[in-house]
């Protein structure tokens, strides 16, 4: 397995951020790039949505539109997800089922995951990879509280994983985008989610900077694939395509609020 490319931590609006994902997915399914790894930060913050969810269930749509949170619908599957500016790096791992050394979905999350545990470890945070269940897929725990959640896609022989790292966390913030259609107020949510979510903040009792949990993540995934990553930018092709399926397919109401003009 060569070097991989790392396309380092950018921020960009929620449409675009979904859009260079499946652009770096379909330049490398076409093997017009290598192995890559992508850091992103989204402003502004925003609600990202499985594949198959729909989003009146899911969110609390005027909310969002009053504070200004965009809502984008993933390729993969999974919950909806908060993003927060402040709060949150996301990563995207685009690789060829053949280099990352098992089709299987289970095996693919452990090995991928490693990287998110290494990155944790070198904060000074002991994390675990959880299998999840029928209603969560596998993300990473510290005592059974998840920090880090994932979602995956496996297409004509490369995958794509993309999830969260949590520097900190607001729940309060969170579970005013996010429905929990079991709980009756706010306080009932609050609950619940300070005894299943955490963040590497929360864990270490202190403050960290987005630039340490960055750099925590790249030595993280370094370790974890054993590889050499190479600093890179989005090809020509990437970029164009991206611009595309952002205009096109990401930043419409079609996409996300009805799932249509999939592709």
């Amino acid at each position: 397995m060569g070097a991989w490319r790392m396309l380092r931590l950018e921020i960009r609006k929620a449409f675009m951020n979904m859009a260079i994902d499946e652009a770096v997915l379909k330049a490398r399914i076409a093997g017009m790039v290598p192995n890559t790894l992508r850091f992103y930060r989204w402003k502004p913050s925003a609600v990202s949505l499985g594949r198959f969810q729909r989003a009146s269930d899911e969110v609390h749509v005027e909310d969002c539109r009053r504070r200004g949170i965009d809502i984008v619908r993933r390729i993969t599957g999974g919950g909806a997800v908060y993003h927060d500016y402040e709060g949150e790096i996301t990563y995207s791992v685009i690789v060829s089922e053949e280099d990352v050394g098992s089709k299987d979905v289970v095996s693919a999350y452990n090995i991928i995951c490693r990287g998110l545990v290494e990155a944790a470890k070198i904060l000074g945070v002991t994390a675990d990879f959880n299998l999840g269940d029928p209603e969560q897929c596998p993300n990473i725990t510290v005592d059974r509280r998840k920090f880090s959640g994932s979602a995956q896609l496996h297409r004509r022989g490369v995958l794509l994983q993309h999830g969260t790292f949590l520097v900190q966390t607001d729940l309060k913030k969170m579970f005013t985008f996010l429905k929990v259609p079991w709980a009756k107020s706010l306080e009932d949510v609050l609950r619940v989610a300070q005894k299943r979510l955490t963040s590497i903040e929360s864990e270490l009792q202190s403050s960290i900077s987005n630039e340490e949990a960055h750099e925590a993540l790249t030595r993280g995934f370094q370790k974890a694939f054993d590889t050499e990553l190479v600093e890179g930018n989005l090809t020509d092709y990437e970029e164009g395509l991206a611009e595309e399926l952002c205009k096109e397919k990401y930043a419409t109401d079609a996409w996300n609020f009805k799932g249509d003009n999939a592709r």
